[in-house]
């Protein structure tokens, strides 16, 4: 096997990862109802089958991204796929609502080390344009494993029950567990003396726990109650315990010298709410089209798939770009693209014409691959080759930060819109579209503000 094929076999392993992980993540979104109604819980509670996926996922980036650093990718990654596999496995066999909740939270921690250490792999195996080509087809297969969970997950469950769902993922992730350990690269470059700052990790963990399961049940829990506030101090006191700790130890978690390089931190905050733009659509629109439009679960997936079509296309076309030409003008149209689409949306009403969906749909998918690719190349591109595991880690970090935030800004803005409307007399279905499209204006807002950090993170320096 020559050495181009060996590198395109271990991106193919590693993309694997990404997809099955991010697949996951959203499969589960049409099974909350039936797992309800089977394990005799309320809807409040059977979201914390997400919540709970998305928390750990999101908390143990940083972490593994850390050890990807320092140790074997190879053995990480293959541990990566076992315990994913392990946790999708004893998903299908889950009887209660806790057992449930235990063994999604397993297998978020095979996902946390997958997602946290790709874009790392990539970047090493990967130079110049073919890097930013790589990370273009890793990027719209993330978000293609994302955007096309709900309709397999309907699938699957119409077909058999809502364990069902796991299983497609098990005989993939050993798959790609046997040929991790057989492919990647299993050199390490750090001395044997190195230390690993667990008291650090601790306070951070504390601190992003806390953060992120604020933002998430904000919007039920209310923001101006007391858990609430608790969670708030609770992320004040270990993040400032954390930054403090990592300033004091020659071998810190997170090296923040990282985030004095311009391109890596504003292009991190603008990849996170370019998702936050993203995500105020792919949350309300599935409502839109079924409440509104009344189109049943099959036909209201079809409508969805051109964003992912578009942008499976779109994203290595554009990360190739950014390779041989740099990053700087595709990341400014990106949000450009995106935000029409957003705009068009605000403008439909029940009227609205099938064709007109699956072309709004397809812009937003074009905007995404524009800046997706380019963007993460110059973000990875922009760090040392020894903090590339880091990197990879935050810049997941980024992602699913958007992700989270994009879901709890979007419910809580929703909610409070249409609430607003249906008290002050409007019919369900007026208030629904005039809160539906109010709340795309903030989605459009989110996609200006990343503009802005674009035109920061890639602006060229004067000499």
């Amino acid at each position: 096997m020559s050495t181009k094929e060996i590198k395109w076999t271990i991106f193919v392993i590693t993309v694997i990862g990404n997809f099955i992980a991010m697949l996951d993540s959203t499969t589960v979104n049409l099974g909350l109802y039936p797992m309800s109604q089977d394990l005799h819980v309320s809807m409040s509670m059977i979201q914390w089958v997400v919540i709970a996926y998305m928390l750990v996922l999101t908390v143990f980036l940083p972490f593994f991204g850390k050890l990807g650093d320092i140790f074997p990718k190879n053995k990480l990654y293959a541990a990566g796929f076992l315990i994913f596999a392990l946790g999708s496995f004893l998903n299908t066999t889950a009887t209660t609502f806790g057992l449930l909740i235990t063994y999604r939270c397993i297998e978020a921690l095979g996902a946390s080390i997958m997602l946290s250490n790709a874009q790392a792999i990539i970047a090493t195996i990967f130079k110049n344009e073919r890097r930013g080509k790589a990370l273009g087809i890793n990027g719209g297969i993330i978000a293609i494993g994302g955007m096309s969970g709900p309709a397999l997950g309907g699938i699957l469950i119409n077909s058999f029950n809502w364990h069902a769902i796991f299983i497609p993922c098990i005989p993939v992730a050993l798959a790609g567990a046997y040929y991790s350990w057989k492919m990647l690269p299993s050199h390490v470059t750090h001395e044997k003396t190195f230390k690993f700052d667990y008291k650090g990790f601790i306070y951070f963990s504390v601190a992003l726990f806390a953060l992120l399961l604020a933002i998430s049940e904000g919007h039920s829990w209310g923001w101006t109650s007391l858990k609430i506030i608790v969670l708030g101090i609770t992320t004040l006191i270990f993040g400032a315990l954390f930054y403090i700790r990592d300033h004091r130890i020659n071998y810190p978690l997170i090296n923040f010298e990282i985030f004095k390089i311009k391109t890596f931190t504003f292009g991190s905050l603008a990849v996170m709410t370019s998702y936050m733009a993203m995500f105020t659509n792919s949350i309300l629109l599935p409502f839109f089209l079924q409440e509104i439009l009344k189109y049943n679960p099959f036909i209201t997936g079809l409508l969805i798939l051109p964003y992912s079509v578009t942008l499976s296309v779109t994203a290595p076309i554009c990360g190739n770009l950014a390779g041989k030409y740099g990053s700087r003008y595709l990341t400014l149209a990106g949000p450009i693209v995106f935000c029409t689409a957003l705009l068009m949306f605000t403008l439909y009403g029940k009227d609205v014409q099938m064709w007109q969906i699956i072309l709004a749909s397809g812009i937003m998918g074009i905007g995404n691959g524009l800046f997706q690719s380019p963007s993460n190349t110059a973000i990875m591109t922009s760090v040392d080759k020894s903090e590339l595991g880091i990197a990879s880690g935050i810049l997941a970090l980024s992602r699913n930060m958007g992700n989270i935030l994009g879901v709890a800004i979007t419910i809580t803005l929703f909610e409070s819109f249409r609430n607003i409307f249906l008290n002050s007399g409007q019919i369900y279905e007026k208030a629904f579209l005039n809160s539906y499209h109010l709340t795309m204006t903030f989605g459009i807002l989110f996609g200006v503000i990343c503009l802005i950090f674009a035109f920061i993170a890639h602006k060229p320096v004067k000499k």
